[in-house]
């Protein structure tokens, strides 16, 4: 797993949101507008403690009520109760506009990365994990920007304007309070800390859980068929389990906090009786200002009981924002040149290996010093036992993955210099495993060329012999293939896949052994179709079969990473090796 992947850990928390926000210019726009709502909503709020001393200190005199005094004294503080509550209800309005805006753009852009990301980086973490980085973290950051961040504008603003009021009506008083609170102001960074390291655990326990679930459910035909239900629940209840305990974990230390400020709060209070009693019979405060003072020690005292319910959505959010950030901040090691990389031209393609390695992160070559040439128009068979290198060798081929010495080509252009979008137009690879999408049979076939007719579709499939394969389903090209084309058998699946790359019409075509799945019958059917597909175009099959490799034009011998033999069929046969031992067993296997 790479260092980004693994969440930014060491970056401080304002950093992460800063950091963030810098990827989200949706919620700065407008946001000098939303502070300047909160600004009004704030000083909206020491209108009441205003209010009350004048009408104490002013209203009534020597006992007797100046009545029309009072009176414009209430009517002034209902009107800023309304314009203070009006400036909150937009103030929340745009905050909440910018906050979907914001993250919807980052859920995107994390979609998008995910995607770019190469296939290996991709493998490096499961992919419900992965799935939950921009989908249950990003909520948890919505969550606390709607409502938290909202909730931090509004506690500084009002901590501060409550402060300098207290100050004006008395500084003693005023020295009081924060003597009160100054420890739990400072005791706080260290509680973040703990809550900053909690809470990462508690999202990364989330995405583990999640991705329990998710592969539970996508394997649930093979966990039946293997009478797994018991190990599966037993393995879900533990990552239950362990989502369980770093929630309560984290809930502790929140639990713990929150008291604090209560008791703080009791204990100033307390002490504001006492020692404005003491002022005012000296003459030091009036009876107006020490109530009105109780009313601003209220303001003063909600936001830091507030903060630690903000403390705890924001180390959530923050965890959240780490684990997107991990996802943005691992650079593809398979990068697409863009505008600056070479356009190939339509045709017949030639294909060169340069004295290619390769190997995964930490572990032995997987291929080396792969070297040759593919001329246009030719049909290569791939060969070789489990483990060969077959795979990985089409992997570089299609530009799943870089070399990590040597370089592939495509027409002498370096694979690394084309654009995607020419390099996905002119090469197909059909994966071993057929993957569908949820939809129809011809919304899976149009995947290979969006633009393509229903006719089209339907002259595809006749070209390649599948007309009444197709006639004899439900619905025909309307037939629904499921999730993960589960409603199709595997060999089913294989010809879908094939349609769809018969119809992208590329210039080489990658077989990741596309016929494994289909039966006998069909194979014969597809055997023919392929031939006509083949023509005129460079195709490479990654084969496990007697016959994929008997038609080739020449075949590709792969023994342990190296490239060990190559010709056509009947030439490597004839003569012991490596091809000789895999020819026997499939003549072997196929009279067993």
């Amino acid at each position: 797993m790479s260092e980004a992947l693994q969440g930014n850990v060491e970056r401080s928390a304002l950093a992460t949101i800063w950091h963030g926000l810098s990827l989200t210019p949706e919620f700065r726009k407008g946001l000098a507008g939303t502070l300047g709502l909160a600004v009004v909503a704030t000083v909206g709020k020491i209108i009441v403690p205003v209010a009350v001393q004048q009408t104490i200190d002013t209203g009534i005199k020597s006992g007797t009520p100046d009545l029309p005094y009072i009176t414009r004294a209430v009517l002034v503080c209902a009107a800023a109760v309304v314009l203070t509550a009006l400036a909150g209800y937009i103030m929340n309005v745009r905050l909440y506009k910018a906050t979907e805006s914001s993250l919807a753009s980052l859920r995107v852009r994390g979609f998008r990365h995910v995607h770019d990301l190469s296939v290996l980086t991709q493998n490096s973490e499961r992919r419900g994990a992965l799935v939950s980085r921009v989908t249950n973290d990003i909520d948890q950051i919505s969550t606390f920007m709607q409502w938290g961040g909202l909730m931090i504008i509004v506690a500084f603003g009002q901590l501060f304007v409550a402060s300098v009021l207290m100050l004006v009506y008395s500084w003693q008083l005023t020295l009081l309070v924060w003597a009160c609170f100054v420890p739990l102001v400072i005791a706080l960074p260290r509680f973040q800390r703990l809550l900053s390291r909690a809470y990462t655990t508690v999202r990364e326990r989330t995405g583990d859980m999640l991705a329990a679930v998710s592969e539970s459910v996508v394997g649930a035909a093979v966990i039946r068929a293997y009478a797994s239900e018991r190990r599966t629940a037993e393995r879900i209840d533990r990552s239950v389990d362990a989502n369980r305990a770093a929630q309560i974990k984290a809930q502790t230390i929140v639990g713990f906090v929150f008291p604090l400020t209560e008791i703080v709060a009791a204990l100033a209070i307390a002490g504001i009786v006492l020692l404005g009693v003491r002022l005012g019979v000296s003459g030091d405060i009036t009876a107006g200002k020490l109530v009105a003072f109780l009313f601003l020690v209220t303001l003063f005292v909600s936001p830091l009981q507030t903060a630690t319910e903000v403390l705890n959505e924001a180390q959530n959010a923050v965890a959240g924002y780490r684990r997107i950030l991990g996802v943005l901040d691992t650079p593809p090691d398979v990068a697409d040149p863009g505008e600056k990389g070479v356009l190939l031209p339509r045709g017949p393609i030639s294909v060169a290996f340069e004295n290619v390695h390769f190997s995964y992160p930490g572990g032995p070559p997987v291929l080396r010093e792969v070297s040759l040439e593919i001329p246009p128009r030719s049909r290569i068979a791939v060969v070789g036992e489990t483990g060969s290198g077959k795979t990985t060798f089409a992997k570089l081929l299609t530009r799943l993955m870089d070399p990590v010495g040597g370089r592939v080509t495509v027409d002498g252009h370096d694979l690394r210099d084309v654009r995607f979008s020419s390099l996905r137009e002119r090469i197909v690879m059909v994966p071993q495993d057929g993957f569908l999408f949820d939809g129809t049979l011809e919304d899976n076939v149009r995947y290979g060329r969006p633009p393509a007719t229903r006719e089209e579709i339907q002259l595809a499939m006749t070209e390649l012999g599948l007309a009444d394969w197709v006639e004899g389903l439900p619905a025909g090209l309307d037939t629904p293939v499921g999730q993960r084309g589960e409603s199709l058998s595997a060999g089913e699946r294989q010809l879908v896949a094939l349609a769809r790359a018969y119809l992208a019409d590329p210039d080489l075509l990658l077989l990741d052994e596309a016929t494994s799945a289909v039966d006998p019958a069909t194979e014969v059917r597809l055997a023919r179709a392929l031939e006509g597909v083949t023509r005129g175009r460079t195709a490479v099959s990654i084969a496990h079969r007697l016959s994929t490799a008997e038609n080739a034009d020449e075949v590709l011998v792969f023994d342990a990473g190296r490239l060990v033999q190559r010709g056509p069929h009947a030439e490597l046969v004839s003569r012991p090796g490596v091809y000789a031992g895999l020819h026997a067993s499939w003549v072997s296997a196929a009279h067993s």
